[in-house]
């Protein structure tokens, strides 16, 4: 594979080691035990104190950006490299897209939010929606030697903006939406879609863009081989849709052509992530009927619109964690309720405050009952995130409980006839993360605990 490292616990005789500079640790610091490990040369910005060989290098991030990307590119654009860029929606979308390109019979790995996947072969867990250029390179070539052809991937705002996808050529990519999130690192909306933009530069085929989406018709302005999709699309245009007893039934303009289908997805924004997959792989050559005739082979991944019976109603886990995605989600199920709107939400620490206030007016308003709790507190003290969301309620139909735990449980306590709960933020995520330290909670696994518990 690549003879490139920047974990020195993964050197091997004859590697070189790359020491790059962090916020909580220093690879300049790990270049001797890099050497003992068998590291033959060690790239730094500053000499360090040890026999190995040694370049210096003005930025060791640069330098491994363009070491990778000069190197590989030619071998991972062998494979059709499929990409998926938004706020909310990559990560279904993409899953979607995996499935059923494998369904079809072209071998196809996936890279995103639920780590890394191939056919029949373990699921490896990946630190971010999309990992850094070596590890992405080395996945893409894992995927590779396994006989794929095709690479489905979720391509974060980050990735673009650090150039973590340099020298990735896309075959076809899709537009999801762009909603308030991620401003703590961007800091406006401007920044944000000029990040996610960033993408065009490496796209040598279609962009198929969301035109039920503010930023659609500026998609449109920015290159000129596009494919649109939605009720305002023209190639891939939503007729209507509603929901059945398994899914949603959606009436839909392809290519000129009416098609109806009933899903495995519930929820509005799940059409959209469905008819975006059916569009990338019928761009990938696949005709219309040949998806229509696998669709229901295919399911949402975990924690992503994921019903379970609870009672005489149903809780929902999903990972809603935008102010967009949670209006979404909780509108999805007000529209035709039967019962009540349940809803938990929280928001994550060290993340964009400013969401906080909106997301805590939007889930009150929307929800008959809301219980705020924690998400992913991190360095941040849980009760200050807690005032931040609070800021922006102005009804009495809620309670905070801190503890995610306890309240999960009040909300399922509370279920009657046809109610339901929505738990959302933390999706398929299964912990918690508490100043520096990770701790076991999965919002599925919680439900049926109490399912079992009380012997429903």
């Amino acid at each position: 594979m690549i003879n490139i490292k920047i974990d020195s616990r993964k050197i091997k005789p004859g590697d070189i080691f790359v020491a790059l500079p962090g916020s909580t640790v220093d690879g300049h610091d790990f270049v001797s035990k890099a050497y003992e490990n068998g590291a033959i040369k060690a790239v730094v910005e500053h000499k360090v104190k040890c026999d190995i060989e040694q370049e210096v290098v003005e930025n060791t991030n640069e330098w491994l950006t363009n070491y990778i990307s000069d190197n590989y590119q030619d071998q991972v654009n062998e494979l059709n490299i499929i990409g998926v860029t938004g706020t909310n929606g990559k990560t279904t979308t993409a899953y979607l897209t995996y499935q059923l390109l494998n369904k079809l019979g072209s071998k196809t790995a996936y890279i995103g939010t639920i780590g890394f996947y191939i056919p029949d072969e373990d699921v490896v867990e990946i630190p971010n929606t999309t990992p850094n250029i070596l590890d992405l390179y080395e996945l893409i070539l894992t995927a590779k030697e396994k006989g794929c052809k095709n690479v489905m991937m979720e391509v974060s705002s980050h990735a673009l903006h650090q150039s973590r996808v340099k020298g990735l050529k896309f075959k076809v990519a899709a537009f999801t939406n762009l909603t308030q999130d991620h401003l703590d690192y961007h800091k406006t909306m401007e920044n944000y879609f000029e990040a996610k933009k960033l993408i065009l530069k490496q796209l040598i085929g279609p962009m198929i863009i969301n035109m039920d989406d503010s930023y659609g018709k500026f998609w449109l302005e920015a290159y000129d081989n596009n494919k649109t999709l939605g009720i305002n699309g023209e190639d891939y245009k939503i007729i209507s849709y509603h929901d059945t007893t398994h899914g949603t039934f959606i009436k839909f303009i392809a290519n000129g052509q009416e098609y109806e289908v009933e899903t495995k997805l519930r929820s509005a924004c799940n059409v959209y992530n469905y008819l975006t997959c059916l569009s990338l792989v019928n761009c990938l050559g696949f005709s219309i009927d040949e998806i229509l005739a696998k669709t229901p082979e295919i399911c949402p991944p975990k924690g992503r619109c994921e019903q379970i019976k609870v009672k005489d109603g149903e809780a929902v886990i999903d990972y809603a964690h935008t102010p967009d995605a949670v209006e979404k989600i909780i509108k999805a199920f007000t529209e035709n309720k039967k019962g009540r709107v349940i809803t938990i939400v929280g928001c994550g620490g060290d993340r964009d405050p400013k969401k906080r206030p909106i997301m805590g007016h939007i889930a009150a308003h929307n929800s008959d009952y809301c219980i705020f709790t924690s998400d992913n507190p991190r360095t941040e003290d849980p009760q200050k995130i807690m005032d931040d969301i609070l800021a922006g309620v102005d009804t009495d139909n809620y309670e905070v409980i801190l503890d995610r735990k306890t309240a999960i449980k009040t909300a399922l306590d509370m279920i009657e006839k046809n109610d339901v709960v929505l738990i959302l933020g933390k999706g398929h995520e299964d912990y918690q993360i508490i100043g520096h330290t990770k701790i076991h909670l999965d919002d599925s696994e919680e439900v049926r605990k109490y399912l079992t518990s009380n012997n429903l």
